[in-house]
């Protein structure tokens, strides 16, 4: 594992989305950085599309359509 050189204005956007997401610096920033490279390498696919194909791959199904997660 390495270290990540990254800007403080940057840095300042991932502790921020942190709190928000109720995530550790390092998990947001991790989370940032798979995501991005999951969009760079599916330009095809939509963050949704990426985002459901993730969960559907860790075996989470979603909600059949105007069903609330229970």
């Amino acid at each position: 594992m390495g270290l990540v050189n990254i800007g403080d204005d940057l840095h300042d956007q991932v502790r921020k989305a942190s709190t928000v997401t109720y995530r550790s610096i390092n998990a947001q920033a991790a989370y940032w950085i798979r995501i991005g490279m999951l969009c760079e390498t599916n330009p095809a696919l939509s963050f949704n599309e990426i985002i459901q194909r993730e969960m559907t791959a860790a075996g989470i199904a979603p909600p059949p359509p105007g069903k609330a997660a229970a």
